[in-house]
């Protein structure tokens, strides 16, 4: 369930609710909106008496949420949550402005990541995507740089202004990855890793998470709530499509996921059309149905060669083809009330 309070009310009734909840022995979450402030209450409230609660000072209501993501529900928090990104162009992810954040799949050397991310950059792009760690099906692949690669993508950063986005795969990498990323990225193979999940959510970092290549909605929805209950709620969805039985693409990439997160969550949704399809020629389409369909933001593979990438040159789209995605979407944006 989740206690709404009333506008205005003074912070000492939102201390007393969680005072309150903490005495029933579950969890409170305080959820500020730009109105209204929120407790979410986690846990089995079944055989609480909820009416402890509703006279409280302060209280406007309680209300039962059935769903099993709790601090994740759009009943918990109406409005869209923004999530600032970081780098000093001021990028953010889930208002009006559609965020494109590209780059490599993996970082390979210094020269090339910041040829990738100058040109980026000046095409439109407020995020750099890169990879310095990289999860591979086989043990004889490009396993990544390292904190050689954290450092290459720092001096990006510094150079570009551009966030930071980068992928962390286990508990023991948080910390060194924190050091030089602006937002952390759990892989497909790691949104179960509730382990993982909850070490992220500890950081404070905004967490971009990528939905499992077999999950249902809901479980990406508690993947995210898992993250959240470690207080941690910046987090940022990321479709980038599921394994079917299909051959004619990667990933099956489901669009239809926009929509429906819209309507089961506040959280923003960025979508991952390289991944979600794993075929360069598919990305600029993918890109214009993705925010047409209401995606808050686009995460891109970009390579100035992608015959000679290390990993997914295939799915890794040139700097002009996008420069033309770029502009392709800002018409696109413009239709459907939003900016690119």
């Amino acid at each position: 369930m989740i206690v709404v309070m009333q506008e205005g009310c003074p912070r000492e009734n939102v201390d007393h609710v969680c005072h309150l909840i903490r005495e029933m022995s579950l969890i409170d979450h305080v959820i500020v909106g730009t109105e209204r402030t929120v407790v979410a209450v986690i846990g089995d409230d079944r055989l609480k008496d909820r009416s402890v609660l509703e006279s409280c000072p302060g209280v406007d209501r309680v209300v039962p949420i059935l769903a099993p993501y709790k601090v994740a529900s759009r009943v918990a928090k109406p409005e869209p949550t923004v999530i600032p990104l970081g780098g000093r162009l001021g990028a953010s992810v889930g208002g009006r402005r559609v965020c494109v954040m590209a780059g490599p799949c993996s970082v390979e050397d210094r020269s090339m990541l910041l040829e990738i991310a100058h040109a980026v950059k000046d095409a439109g792009a407020t995020g750099l995507r890169g990879g310095a760690f990289k999860p591979r099906t086989s043990p004889y692949q490009f396993q990544g740089l390292g904190e050689k690669g954290l450092k290459y993508l720092a001096e990006a950063r510094e150079q570009t202004g551009l966030a930071v986005v980068t992928e962390v795969m286990s508990i023991d990498q948080v910390d060194l990855v924190c050091e030089y990323a602006d937002v952390l990225q759990i892989g497909t193979r790691n949104m179960h890793n509730f382990n993982l999940l909850t070490a992220v959510g500890k950081t404070g970092k905004p967490v971009l998470l990528k939905r499992g290549w077999i999950a249902t909605l809901e479980e990406f929805l508690l993947a995210a709530e898992y993250i959240m209950d470690a207080g941690n709620q910046r987090v940022i969805l990321c479709e980038r499509g599921i394994r079917t039985h299909e051959q004619y693409v990667r990933n099956t990439l489901t669009l239809a996921i926009i929509p429906a997160v819209k309507r089961e969550s506040h959280l923003p949704i960025v979508i991952d059309p390289s991944q979600g399809t794993g075929h360069a020629y598919m990305v600029p389409a993918m890109c214009r149905a993705s925010v047409a369909a209401g995606a808050d933001g686009l995460l891109i593979e970009v390579h100035h060669d992608p015959e000679h990438a290390m990993t997914d040159g295939g799915q890794s789209v040139t700097l002009q083809t996008f420069a033309r995605i770029m502009k392709e979407i800002k018409a696109i944006a413009t239709a459907v009330e939003r900016e690119a």
